[in-house]
Order: structure tokens, then sequence, then C-alpha cells
């Protein structure tokens, strides 16, 4: 494969690594703060967060396929200069069978108890509904932690990589 497009197929999946961590950075650190230190209640400040989480699933999901193609692109060039290590192949697998589980199962199913919890006027109905809410969310914060630590991890598999072929002793 020609030299700009491996340098192209690199870029890309540094780009959608990026993409990927620091949104989940930006998330946590910033928005979810910035959003229930400003907005009064607890309704609006959660629905916004759900639509926030539901653009950056948008944006995990073509970070995800960058990085499987861009891994193919690399594998199937069959230089070792951009090989593709087993430890890589089994981060990125599992980075994207949790983003999956995440965005197709259990994120829905919170955004529907979410929903249902909000549009309850009963306060103990409401109080059940989102205690329920919360159970689920729950998990998804520790899947989200995991993906996250999982991104930094393939980053630091592809910065071992680059070092490896660059350095040399002094």
């Amino acid at each position: 494969m020609l030299r700009w497009a491996m340098i192209g197929c690199l870029t890309l999946e540094w780009v959608a690594l990026a993409i990927w961590v620091g949104g989940m950075v930006v998330l946590s650190g910033a928005v979810i703060p910035a959003v229930f230190n400003t907005f009064g209640g607890q309704d609006s400040g959660g629905m916004l967060l759900t639509r926030a989480f539901e653009g950056y699933h948008r944006f995990v999901i073509g970070a995800g396929i960058t990085l499987c193609v861009a891994l193919t692109g690399r594998w199937w060039s069959g230089s070792p200069v951009v090989a593709v290590s087993r430890s890589e192949v089994i981060v990125l697998a599992v980075m994207m069978v949790l983003a999956g589980l995440i965005i197709a199962v259990l994120h829905p199913n919170a955004a529907a108890l979410q929903a249902q919890a909000f549009a309850t006027k009963d306060e103990t109905a409401r109080k059940a509904a989102l205690e329920a809410l919360f159970r689920v969310l729950l998990p998804i914060r520790s899947l989200y932690v995991v993906n996250l630590v999982l991104g930094l991890v393939l980053i630091g598999i592809k910065a071992k990589r680059s070092l490896d072929q660059d350095w040399r002793p002094q």
C-alpha cells in the first residue's frame, strides 16, 4: 500500500481515538457538571444529557467504523511498519462490543425509563420510575468508564508501537 495511504490510515485512527476518548472526557468532565449546575430541574438537565449522549453515540459509531476500516487497511497492507497486533484487535473488539451494548440496548432502555419517569405526575410512581432509571444508569456509567480506559489502552498500544519502531538508543 502507498505510504500516503498508510499515513491516512494512521491519522484517521488517531482522530477516531481522540473523538472516542476525548468525547467521553469532555462529557463527563465538563458537560455533565455544567448541565446539573446550570439547569434548574432534574427533568430538563436529564433530557439535555440524554440528547448529548445520543450525539456522542453517533460520533462513537463513526469512530468505531473508522478504527475498524483503518485497522483492516493496515492489516491488509502486510507491512511490518504498520503491523496489527493481537492485543490491538482484542482491545478494539471489546470496545466495539461494549459500545454496541450501550448504544443498541442499554441507552434506549434508559431513555424510555427516563421519559416514563418524567411523564409521571404521581410522586410515588415517579420515585419508583426514577429508581428503575438509576439502576439502569449504573451499569451504563460503568461500561462508559471501561470503554474510556480501553480507549486509553489502545492509545498506549499505538504509542508503544510507534516508539518501538522509532526508538534508537543514544
